[in-house]
């Protein structure tokens, strides 16, 4: 009986892709694996066969030749490999089981040296003013964190020495205790996985590449950032370990409540105590604004308490580059307490002229006065 088809073994069509042919060989392997299938000759043979389809079937240039000639085309040359072993089959496809069933790389790759590791972010909050979100600023933080050893340049060693490759894993970083069929990999214990010891370490550092200290730090601070924003200091975290890269200082804005303005959004938004003249009559105030420029704003004619009056532009510019806020003022009437008696009289002068019925904003409802209780 002749050799059956690679592409039938496969169960894959002749036009199949390279990751078609891979995944379906990794699930018949797996399905056939000695392990799963102890004293199964049956089993086993099917598992040699799938894996000389897949190693056929896997390679560009045996492909086309066996597209090209069939299974005659594979006899007799130095590119044809007879999988008798299953030893054999995990040497050359080990790659497919990963750490399954002891499938993994029968080597482990050497390292070259200690492997570089990135330092670790950190994050601390930052108060500042409204004024200061609004304007933008400058603000010096304190900061306690891992730099690179100065003494040994971030190697670990002392000076005139060198790591050398650890013996218990041969630089490897990883130890594999076979059980069977059945390979189990873990971190060496003897050089904590970095393939190399450090035999005479720096005595600034003992041999950690970096040592921990307080530092001062001048952070820009973006105008119109926002309450709770997140402003990333790149660099400026922890350094990292045996030359590699340092983290990043991420900082909490929290800001500070003004007594004379908040914001809304982009808009910067303050409330102006106006006299009952100028409301009704319409005037023009000069204020003052957060950043201690000065505007001119204009209260209409029968001007409402808590009708807002926009200043364009004159807001918080926006974080992500969308344009600047508005100045927005909202007039409230400014009752005074006291008043001296002449103030007094015109105003029961004008009240008496203004008239005597009340009426309730929005309603039918009307009320009839009685007396002024001052």
């Amino acid at each position: 009986m002749g050799k059956k088809d690679y592409y039938e073994i496969l169960g894959v069509s002749k036009t199949a892709t390279d990751a078609e042919i891979k995944k379906s060989y990794r699930k018949l392997a797996l399905k056939y694996h000695p392990d799963r299938n102890p004293n199964n000759k049956q089993a086993e043979e099917n598992f040699k066969e799938a894996a000389e389809a897949y190693e056929v079937l896997s390679d560009a240039g045996k492909r086309k030749k066996y597209d090209q000639f069939g299974h005659s085309g594979m006899q007799g040359g130095t590119d044809y490999h007879n999988f008798s072993d299953i030893g054999d089959i995990f040497e050359n496809f080990g790659d497919i089981f990963g750490n399954i069933f002891g499938g993994g790389p029968r080597q482990q790759a050497k390292k070259s040296g200690l492997t570089p590791q990135r330092g670790h972010d950190l994050a601390q909050p930052l108060t500042i003013t409204l004024k200061e979100s609004f304007l933008g600023c400058k603000k010096e933080i304190r900061l306690y964190h891992y730099i690179s050893c100065s003494n040994c340049r971030g190697s670990g060693c002392k000076t005139g020495t060198k790591p050398t490759t650890c013996g218990a894993c041969r630089g490897s970083g990883q130890t594999i205790r076979q059980q069977g069929f059945f390979a189990f990999s873990q971190p060496c214990q003897s050089c904590y996985g970095q393939g190399f010891t450090i035999p005479d370490p720096c005595t600034s550092c003992r041999g950690q590449s970096r040592t921990q200290k307080h530092n001062k730090l001048v952070v820009n601070v973006p105008a119109g950032i926002y309450d709770k924003a997140e402003l990333r200091v790149s660099g400026k975290g922890d350094a990292g370990i045996f030359g590699g890269s340092p983290g990043d200082l991420y900082l909490t804005i929290s800001i500070q409540q003004s007594k004379s303005f908040y914001r809304k959004n982009d808009d910067l938004i303050t409330h102006l105590n106006a006299t009952y003249p100028q409301l009704v009559l319409g005037s023009q105030i000069e204020i003052e604004s957060i950043d201690g420029s000065r505007e001119v704003i204009k209260i209409p004619r029968a001007c409402p308490v808590g009708r807002e009056i926009i200043v364009a532009g004159k807001g918080f510019k926006n974080l992500h580059g969308r344009g600047i806020g508005n100045l927005v003022v909202i007039p409230e009437c400014d009752i005074p307490k006291k008043l001296n008696p002449e103030t007094k009289a015109a105003l029961l002068d004008y009240a008496e002229k203004l008239g005597e019925q009340t009426s309730a904003i929005g309603s039918g409802i009307r009320g009839f006065f009685k007396r002024f209780l001052g």
